[in-house]
C-alpha cells in the first residue's frame, strides 16, 4: 500500500527563488498553512522582504543557484536551524527574449545556467535530507516546457530540459519514498512578467496569443494551487486548470496550423 501523503504543518520547506514572485507568494501560503518555509534567493533584499512579511524569524540564506557550493551551505543552515528537509522546491529561474538572430550568447547560456544547472544543483544538494524524511521534490518548469513560444527559445528549452530532468528523477526517487513533482504554470503577474513586457519580443508575443492565454493569475492565487499540490504530492501542478488540457493536446501545439498564427 502506498503512504498518504503527509499533511503540510510542520514540514520543512526549501524555497529557491523565494525573494519575489511565485516563491515568495507561496511562502506565505505555506506558513499560513502551517508549514516551515526556508528562504533561498541571489537577492539578500529580497529574501528579507519577504521574511519580514512573514514575521521576521524565518530562516534566509543568500545564495547563488549556479553554485553548488552555495546549495550545499544553503541545505546545511537549514538542517542545523530545523534537522530535516521534507520538501525541496527549485523555483529560481529567469527568462531570455528575442529573435535567434539577435539572441545574446552570454544571455543563451545564463537562461541555462541559471534555469538547468541551478535546479540540478539545488535538488542534488537536498537530495540526502529528502530521502532521510521520504519527502518531495518540487521543480517549477512553466507551460513552456512544452508548449514553445517564439522569441523565447532558450526559455522554453531550458524548462523542457527540467521537466526531461524531472520525468527521469521520478522514476529513480520512486522506490526510496520520494515522490517528484512539476509545476507548469502559464502567465502569472510576477517580475519575470512584468519585466518581460517591456521586450519588443515580448509584446509581439502577447499581441499574437489568443485572448484566453494571456490572462495572468497573481502570484497569490497560484500559490493557493501550487500548495494544494505539494499537499498531494502531485506528479504535475497546473497552474491553472487549464494548463492540464494543453499538456495533453501537447503533440498538436506544433503542427503547422497551431503554429500558423504564431
Amino acid at each position: 500500500m502506498t503512504r498518504p501523503p503527509p499533511p503540510l504543518r510542520g514540514q520543512v520547506i526549501l524555497i529557491t527563488g523565494a525573494g519575489s514572485g511565485i516563491g515568495a507568494a507561496t511562502a506565505l501560503e505555506l506558513q499560513r498553512r502551517g508549514a516551515v518555509p526556508v528562504l533561498v534567493d541571489c537577492d539578500a533584499a529580497g529574501i528579507a522582504a519577504t521574511a519580514q512579511a512573514l514575521g521576521g524569524r524565518v530562516l534566509c540564506v543568500t545564495a547563488d543557484i549556479t553554485r553548488a557550493g552555495d546549495c550545499e551551505a544553503a541545505v546545511a543552515q537549514a538542517l542545523a536551524r530545523h534537522g530535516r528537509i521534507d520538501v525541496v522546491w527549485a523555483n529560481a529561474g529567469m527568462a531570455s527574449f528575442g529573435p535567434l538572430q539577435y539572441t545574446d550568447p552570454q544571455a543563451f547560456g545564463r537562461c541555462f545556467e541559471v534555469n538547468v544547472l541551478g535546479t540540478f544543483n539545488t535538488v542534488r544538494a537536498a537530495l540526502p535530507a529528502v530521502l532521510a524524511s521520504r519527502g518531495y521534490v518540487a521543480v517549477s518548469a512553466s507551460l513552456a516546457s512544452f508548449a514553445h513560444p517564439p522569441f523565447m527559445s532558450a526559455y522554453a528549452a531550458s524548462k523542457a530540459a527540467i521537466e526531461a530532468m524531472c520525468n527521469a528523477w521520478r522514476i529513480e526517487l520512486a522506490a526510496h519514498g520520494v515522490r517528484v513533482g512539476v509545476i507548469h504554470a502559464a502567465a502569472v503577474t510576477t517580475p519575470l512578467m512584468t519585466e518581460g513586457a517591456l521586450h519588443p519580443s515580448f509584446i509581439l508575443l502577447q499581441q499574437a496569443t489568443p485572448a484566453p492565454l494571456r490572462a495572468e493569475l497573481s502570484a497569490a492565487e497560484a500559490a493557493r494551487m501550487i500548495v494544494d499540490g505539494f499537499a498531494r504530492r502531485a506528479r504535475r501542478i497546473w497552474v491553472p486548470g487549464w494548463v492540464r488540457a494543453m499538456y495533453w493536446l501537447r503533440s498538436l501545439l506544433h503542427t503547422a496550423l497551431a503554429e500558423r498564427e504564431l
